[in-house]
């Protein structure tokens, strides 16, 4: 039966699993562990994609991986071809050491992000592993600013939580200590977390409009669809659009950096120049603003 091609597109986010053949230990020590990290950090640079967490097991391990122009297929073959040769050569044996196809669940960032993290990083918690949360072989450790690879990309994270770094440390520190909402990482897929709703609520009280709103009616004048508004080009009319929105998200919406970043595919970096001005504002964009002002009066 052929396999059906795994769903890509710039930003897409997947929560991987890989394990080890008829489920037997792979990452026998610190030293298999560390192996596979530095494999992690090495392609992350090659190829251009975002690790947001990780836990490695001794027979398997968990990622959270945002993908932007290579595959998951072309990362994940290349990180597990490399690490089975390693490895084979290592303990002077031959075959498979991982599961002929690791299982890759694409993931929905806007609703599970921050659950999905929570869930990876009690994985050692409910294995009753040394160290729990603080788990030695975990991502949760590089958000505590105690681990020593800089592999995850904890800033977008914790700027979920506050544009504040100790109010966002602090926030996410009681996010981990809460009892996770779901059992099962399947479920993740389907339900939508208390917490994000709630953060959802915070952000949109006693704003005028919700960003997804501004979006959404800044597009209906422009008649374009959001796919366009989001894709990744070099238009000058796509550009100028997406600076309206933050523009006029400033004065219309109670919405973080980080958010909007999410939602117009721009680096929260980017965001933060078109807001102090740093970038070219032109006509067009005063034009786009003006209009939207004239009917949202």
């Amino acid at each position: 039966m052929v396999r059906k091609p795994r769903i890509h597109y710039y930003g897409a986010l997947y929560h991987v699993m890989v394990r080890g053949n008829n489920g037997e230990n792979i990452f026998l020590n610190d030293k298999n562990k560390r192996k596979y990290l530095d494999l992690l950090a090495q392609y992350k640079n090659a190829l251009g994609f975002s690790i947001y967490s990780f836990c490695i097991m001794d027979n398997h391990a968990h990622l959270l991986i945002e993908v932007q122009d290579v595959t998951l297929a072309k990362i994940m073959q290349r990180i597990q071809q490399v690490y089975t040769q390693w490895f084979n050569y290592k303990y002077e044996r031959t075959g498979h050491v991982f599961q002929q196809r690791y299982k890759a669940q694409l993931c929905n960032k806007e609703k599970y992000l921050l659950q999905l993290i929570r869930y990876i990083h009690n994985n050692p918690v409910k294995t009753h592993l040394p160290g729990g949360v603080e788990y030695k072989w975990s991502s949760h450790l590089n958000y505590l600013g105690k681990g020593s690879l800089d592999l995850v990309d904890t800033s977008f994270i914790l700027q979920l939580f506050s544009d504040n770094a100790k109010q966002a440390l602090k926030e996410y520190m009681y996010f981990m200590n809460q009892e996770p909402d779901i059992q099962s990482a399947e479920s993740m897929y389907e339900v939508k977390p208390k917490v994000l709703k709630e953060k959802s609520k915070k952000a949109t009280s006693g704003s005028e409009i919700g960003i997804d709103e501004l979006i959404k009616e800044v597009c209906r004048l422009e008649q374009i669809k959001y796919e366009q508004l989001i894709k990744k080009t070099r238009q000058q009319k796509i550009s100028d659009l997406r600076k309206a929105v933050v523009l006029l998200s400033e004065k219309q919406c109670l919405v973080k950096n980080a958010t909007l970043a999410q939602k117009l595919n721009l680096s929260p970096s980017m965001i933060s120049k078109i807001k102090s001005g740093e970038v070219e504002i032109t006509a067009y964009v005063r034009e786009v603003m003006q209009k939207w002002l004239e009917i949202s009066e």
